[in-house]
């Protein structure tokens, strides 16, 4: 049993699998405008039968005070007298009575039809038997009040009212009814006429939606063409936006997404040819060698040992050098924390101590903390100083240096090298490219591109400083005097970072350390300055 009526359900909801948006949509609206005509019809058509029943119990109402104003008075207006009988009230009761459409009147003696209406009357209470027997019956000493009798004929709405006259002992009654049929059959026309037009209505939002839900929809469609042609080998496609509403904004979103979808394929892409573009070469060379070396003769042996060493370093740099640039687009690339900038140039010329025998200076040295990432600017940093130590020779001058402007921090590295013409830098910054000095080298390219990357990441850029150097140290003003100034290149990572200003520690004010902390920055400084 549970089956057969769980199939009925899975066939529909089958079929509303298969329905596009737009129909769903349409279906939706017609549904709802069709429940809102439907309740506004009801309502009003409801309400519309309540003001014609008080309208016609007002009329009923009205009719019996006014048999009773007259029949109060219980005189005669023709003679002045008081009535002689009862056939005389009813007859002038009958006769002032001018019943409204619809609506008919009657007077009763002893229950006998004594008194008729006009023949221009319509309504015909008489000529109804079931109305008259029900008539006859009243009880003349019982309260009148507003009743309603369905006939074979129709349904009245009337009001039986008993009328005496001193000195006669005959019973009347006076009887006015309305045909309340007759009175709804007109709304039930007013009803059909709105359903007719709520219909019409119905038509014509559905024409007007079925375009507009189209219009809206637009977007959508575009989107799922758009997919449609996105391939692996082409990710170019993107949703032409217009307007500013809802859908133009998940349009912009999904183009967004789109480019993030390119920028990781073509991220991907590049590091499969990175990989079998420069790793091939050193897998060839030590295959080569393990393949022609001959294992009795130790020499050799050794000789190939150190090749095959010489080259997996080479892979391991690589290879670091690669996953660096296959993390460029992580969020978490970059972590900005408050760094002392001068702090951070201190650090880093003593790491870089050890890369070469250089003469080494310091420009000038930044006194500030700023937001950004030490360890990353560092690597960056580092590496522009591992370039100038590749294309100099021993005892030649290597210069480093930062500052803030303008709410952006810069670091340089000022070589005394073949120096970098402007035009060639754009190209130095893509993978495996080198310039001519760095040629003798065993580096893959790949150094100048992750410092771009680096900078990227902070949402800098890496430039070539032609303008003059910013003023130098005393030190090292000293030192140009006595060498002259540097040739060579002179490379500036410039990233946005806000100044912070140094946090204060609130319990620390004995004097003495203050003076001991200046004092070890002044010989820090005056030691970073040269050799």
């Amino acid at each position: 049993m549970r089956t057969t009526v769980l199939r009925p359900i899975a066939r529909w909801r089958a079929r509303r699998r298969h329905l596009s948006v737009r129909t769903r949509v349409l279906a939706a609206v017609l549904a709802l405008a069709a429940l809102a005509m439907v309740i506004a019809g009801a309502t009003s058509t409801l309400l519309q039968y309540q003001r014609t029943d008080v309208r016609i119990d007002d009329s009923l109402t009205r009719a019996a005070q006014d048999l009773r104003d007259f029949a109060a008075t219980d005189l005669d207006p023709a003679t002045g007298k008081p009535f002689a009988s009862i056939d005389e009230l009813l007859y002038l009761a009958v006769q002032r009575r001018a019943p409204a459409a619809d609506e008919g009147v009657i007077a009763l003696v002893d229950g006998t039809e004594k008194w008729l209406a006009a023949p221009t009357v319509s309504l015909r209470l008489e000529a109804d038997p079931e109305l008259m027997r029900t008539l006859r019956s009243l009880d003349p000493t019982a309260t009148p009040r507003l009743r309603t009798i369905q006939t074979a004929v129709t349904q009245y709405r009337f009001v039986a009212i008993p009328v005496n006259v001193q000195g006669d002992s005959a019973q009347g009654f006076f009887v006015v009814a309305v045909d309340r049929s007759a009175e709804l059959s007109a709304l039930a026309v007013s009803s059909r006429s709105y359903v007719a037009v709520a219909l019409g209505s119905l038509l014509i939002i559905a024409a007007v939606s079925w375009f507009v839900v189209g219009a809206l929809l637009r977007p959508i469609r575009l989107l799922r063409d758009t997919a449609r042609r996105i391939t692996e080998t082409d990710q170019s496609e993107r949703i032409p936006v217009t307007g500013r509403d809802d859908l133009a904004d998940l349009a912009r979103t999904v183009n967004a997404m789109l480019d993030r979808v390119q920028a990781a394929f073509g991220s991907q892409r590049r590091l499969l040819d990175d990989v079998g573009h420069e790793l091939r070469t050193p897998l060839t060379i030590v295959r080569g060698h393990l393949e022609l070396m001959d294992s009795t003769s130790s020499a050799e042996v050794e000789s190939t040992r150190a090749l095959a060493l010489d080259e997996l370093d080479r892979m391991q740099r690589l290879v670091d050098d690669l996953v660096t640039l296959a993390t460029v687009d992580r969020p978490d690339f970059v972590r900005p924390a408050p760094t002392d900038l001068g702090r951070l140039t201190d650090d880093v010329l003593d790491k870089a101590r050890p890369l070469g025998d250089r003469h080494w200076q310091v420009e000038a040295r930044a006194d500030a903390t700023v937001l950004l990432d030490a360890q990353r600017l560092t690597q960056a940093w580092l590496q522009l100083i591992a370039n100038a130590v590749a294309i100099t020779s021993a005892g030649a001058r290597i210069r480093i240096g930062s500052a803030v402007h303008d709410g952006r921090a810069l670091v340089w590295v000022h070589d005394d090298g073949p120096g970098i013409r402007p035009e060639d830098l754009p190209r130095l910054l893509q993978r495996f490219e080198r310039g001519d000095s760095a040629r003798r080298t065993d580096g893959a390219g790949l150094g100048l591109p992750i410092v771009a990357a680096i900078a990227e990441a902070h949402h800098g850029e890496v430039r070539l400083d032609t303008s003059a150097p910013p003023p130098v140290t005393q030190r090292a003003q000293t030192e140009t005097d006595r060498w002259g100034a540097l040739g060579g290149a002179r490379l500036v990572i410039e990233i946005p970072a806000p100044n912070i200003p140094l946090a204060v520690d609130a319990h620390d004010d004995d004097a003495s350390s203050d003076a001991a902390r200046a004092t070890g920055r002044a010989s820090t400084r005056e030691r970073l300055v040269g050799r």
